[in-house]
C-alpha cells in the first residue's frame, strides 16, 4: 500500500551541515542559462553605469561576447572596471567567465523559440488572452527564480530551520501572506514556527530569539523597514537569519546570514510587484519546506499524517440527521 506521506515528498539526507572553522564553498558561477535571470533579479539594485552593462550583455550576448573587456566598456559608455564590476555582481570571477557565458545564452537562444505571447496586459484584453499572457508570465518567474537560487545557501537555511528550537518569518503586505505559508507547512510536520505581519509584535517577538532559533524575512524590495527590524534584533540576539528577497544587495541583506533570491517580474499598472512577487517567493518558501522535511522526515511524516487524520472528518460530506 502505497504511503500518502512518501507521495508529499521523497526521503533525503539533505544537505550536510558546515563544519566549524571549515573553508566556505567554492562559488559556482551560475550557468548561462540562469544569466538572463541574475540580469533581471539584479539590474534594479546597479548604479546606472553597470545598468548599461548588464542591459547591454541581457540585450544582445552574442555580440558582447564577442566583445573584449574593452570593447564593452566603449560599447556602453563606461569603464573596464565597471564592465569587471558588473561581471562580478552578476556572479561570474571576471570578465572572461562572463564571455563563456554569454556565448552559451546566444547558443540557448538560437536554439529555442522565442516565447508567443508577452505579459502586457491592457484593459480591453479578452480573458483568453489574459489568462495566456498570466500564465507566460508565472511560468517565466519561476524559471527566473529556479535559475538563479543559490542551493548552498538554500541548504544552509534548510540545515538551520530542521534543527531550530523555534522559528519566527517576518512580512508584511502580499510578503505576510507567504509567511503565513510557510508557518503554517512548518507547523503540519511538527516544528514550532510563527509568522508576524504586525511589526511591533514581530520585534516583541524576536527579542525572544537566540543562538539555536531561525528568524526568516520575506521582502521582495528588501528595504521594508517593518521586516528588516524585527530581522535585525534577530540577528543581535544570536539567531540564525535568513532573508527572501528579490533585491540581495538591498539594506535586508546586513541582517542575513543567508539569501535565498527571488525573480524580480517587471512590474505593470494591471500587475503590481505584490502580485508577480508572490509567485517566486512561494517557490522559494516551497524548497525550504520540502528540504527541512527531507531531513526531519522521521519525525515529519507522523505529524503530517497525524494533521491529516485530525482534519480528515472536515473533509466529509456531513450527515444529516432527520428527527
Amino acid at each position: 500500500m502505497t504511503d500518502p506521506v512518501k507521495e508529499i515528498f521523497n526521503r533525503g539526507d539533505g544537505a550536510a551541515r558546515t563544519t566549524p572553522g571549515a573553508a566556505p564553498p567554492a562559488v559556482i558561477p551560475p550557468a548561462p542559462a540562469a544569466l538572463a535571470a541574475k540580469v533581471r533579479t539584479l539590474t534594479p539594485s546597479m548604479t546606472r553605469s553597470m545598468q548599461r552593462v548588464a542591459e547591454a550583455v541581457a540585450d544582445d550576448p552574442a555580440g558582447c561576447a564577442a566583445l573584449t573587456v574593452t570593447g564593452l566598456a566603449e560599447l556602453t559608455g563606461t569603464s573596464e572596471a565597471t564592465v569587471v564590476r558588473t561581471a562580478r555582481l552578476l556572479g561570474y570571477p571576471g570578465y572572461r567567465d562572463l564571455r563563456l557565458a554569454l556565448a552559451g545564452l546566444a547558443a540557448h537562444q538560437q536554439s529555442g523559440r522565442a516565447p508567443g505571447v508577452t505579459a502586457d496586459i491592457s484593459v480591453d484584453d479578452p480573458i483568453a488572452e489574459v489568462v495566456a499572457k498570466l500564465a507566460h508570465d508565472e511560468q517565466q518567474t519561476l524559471a527566473d527564480t529556479a535559475a538563479g537560487l543559490d542551493t548552498v545557501q538554500l541548504a544552509a537555511a534548510v540545515a538551520a530551520a530542521a534543527t531550530a528550537r523555534r522559528i519566527d518569518i517576518y512580512g508584511v503586505g502580499a510578503s505576510a501572506l507567504v509567511g503565513m505559508d510557510l508557518a503554517q507547512k512548518l507547523l503540519r510536520i511538527g516544528l514550532i514556527a510563527h509568522a508576524h505581519s504586525d511589526p511591533h509584535l514581530a520585534v516583541t517577538n524576536a527579542v525572544q530569539l537566540r543562538s539555536g532559533d531561525v528568524a526568516i524575512a520575506i521582502t521582495h524590495s528588501g528595504s521594508t523597514g517593518d521586516v528588516i527590524e524585527p530581522l535585525r534584533v534577530a540577528f543581535e540576539h544570536g539567531a540564525t537569519t535568513v532573508a527572501i528577497t528579490g533585491r540581495p544587495n538591498g539594506p535586508v541583506s546586513q541582517y542575513a546570514d543567508h539569501l535565498l533570491t527571488t525573480s524580480t517580474a517587471r512590474e505593470t499598472e494591471l500587475r503590481p510587484a505584490a502580485m508577480s512577487s508572490r509567485t517566486s517567493q512561494l517557490l522559494v518558501v516551497d524548497c525550504l519546506f520540502i528540504g527541512v522535511a527531507q531531513r526531519t522526515y522521521d519525525a515529519a511524516a507522523p505529524a503530517l499524517a497525524a494533521s491529516y487524520e485530525a482534519l480528515a472528518h472536515r473533509h466529509s460530506p456531513r450527515t444529516t440527521t432527520t428527527r
